[in-house]
């Protein structure tokens, strides 16, 4: 898909730096800071540190950054250094939203639920599932939730869209993949219900478009609203792409502004997601819990299996998708040249969203802007990702701290 200002047919070299709406919103160009868990909200309130990371960003040239996974709920997090989207730290997010938008870029926040992913010492409660019992990736027991539970969360999620807005966002992102909540009343993996919310895909749809709905409902004309789902959920047993392509029609249906096209499962299939593989020694260094961290570093290479990767490593499904809806589409996944952005604009994507490129360097969009070469240093070690299960996201490149075990993982992974 091309655009044209003043008659001028764009090319592929300078669509990243032409403006694009999503629904009431109009971006200066088409990045995206892509809504990767932070892990800078301790106390589940926004820290100085995320405030100092998406100015950075948003100084860097980027069209739109996105504060990660802010819960709509108590029972929806993940992490004691997560954010919960509630009254009282609304002032700290509208200093962050007010400096991202003296920088010129736009703010959004991705709301989710994290469902069976967590456990009763963050939660307060016992953590909430479609289907109830074991989660042995957490590890912890859940409940299967109950007609109150739907409905308390589907309000949560209008609510939220609220308190979004009176912290001055301009956009949310629902986050419908992942295996997070939303995704676990998608996939079959996860969704063992007999009622109406399980068995047919319709059924377990039922789910996520009350869901929308009451997002949708809550965003009015002032607000725009982006999703996230799956392209596959990466492993058998879980949703293929058949299935993940009418979920993705359903969103369209609903009238979403734009599409974010991602897969994997962070508690199944977690490297689907970012590609590469996981630094056990790395992940077990920062954790706390003795028993947690002994049998990671004997199962982890068995339940974190690796994947190759690869630049833009969703194209090839993501094209298909382009190819079956109207709605603009966000492309997510492996992008850390200009080139490969180039390419994926191209092929008729409205945007691209990157994460670890910007970690490495909050500037690089502006780098690009004066580079048509511009290729980002990160290395995808995932040490980044590693780290943030325990601390707060942080780029190896970037540590002057780290110990001889772990300068040897990464430079193992990356030889």
């Amino acid at each position: 898909m091309h655009f044209s200002i003043k008659s001028n047919i764009l090319t592929k070299q300078n669509i990243l730096f032409s403006p694009a709406s999503i629904g009431p919103l109009t971006l200066r160009n088409r990045s995206i800071r892509a809504a990767a868990f932070e892990g800078m909200c301790p106390g589940n309130k926004p820290s100085q540190l995320l405030f100092d990371y998406h100015t950075s960003v948003a100084a860097g040239g980027i069209g739109m950054t996105t504060v990660a996974y802010a819960s709509v709920c108590q029972s929806g997090l993940s992490f004691p250094h997560q954010l919960w989207l509630r009254e009282e730290v609304l002032p700290e997010l509208r200093r962050l939203t007010d400096a991202i938008h003296r920088e010129g870029a736009a703010a959004s926040i991705q709301l989710g639920h994290c469902g069976n992913m967590s456990k009763k010492s963050v939660t307060g409660c016992l953590p909430l599932s479609p289907s109830g019992g074991l989660n042995i990736y957490s590890p912890t027991w859940s409940k299967k939730m109950d007609a109150q539970d739907i409905d308390f969360v589907v309000n949560s999620f209008g609510e939220a869209v609220n308190l979004a807005r009176s912290a001055g966002f301009d956009a949310v992102e629902v986050h419908a993949g992942h295996g997070y909540l939303i995704s676990q009343f998608l996939s079959p993996y996860t969704n063992r219900r007999t009622d109406e919310y399980g068995g047919s895909l319709q059924n377990r749809a039922r789910f996520m478009q009350r869901v929308l709905r009451s997002v949708m409902q809550a965003a009015g004309n002032d607000m725009a609203v982006v999703v996230k789902t799956n392209l596959r959920d990466g492993f058998r047993g879980g949703m293929e792409f058949e299935e993940c392509l009418e979920v993705a029609r359903m969103i369209e249906a609903e009238g979403v502004h734009a599409l974010v096209l991602s897969g994997g499962f962070v508690s199944k299939a977690p490297m689907y997601v970012m590609r590469g593989s996981m630094p056990i020694r790395t992940l077990t260094h920062y954790m706390n819990n003795m028993s947690l961290k002994l049998g990671v570093r004997l199962f982890g290479k068995f339940m974190i299996p690796s994947v190759p990767f690869q630049e833009a490593y969703f194209l090839e499904d993501a094209l298909k998708v382009r190819k079956a809806l109207t709605l603009p589409l966000i492309y997510v996944g492996g992008l850390i040249s200009r080139s490969k952005i180039d390419e994926v604009l191209d092929h008729g994507f409205e945007f691209v969203q990157m994460a670890r490129a910007l970690l490495n360097e909050p500037a690089f969009v502006n780098r690009m802007k004066e580079d048509e070469a511009a290729r980002s240093q990160c290395v995808c070690s995932n040490y980044c990702i590693a780290r943030m299960y325990t601390l707060e996201m942080a780029c190896h490149l970037h540590r002057s701290d780290l110990p001889n075990c772990i300068q040897r993982e990464i430079s193992k992974n990356n030889s």
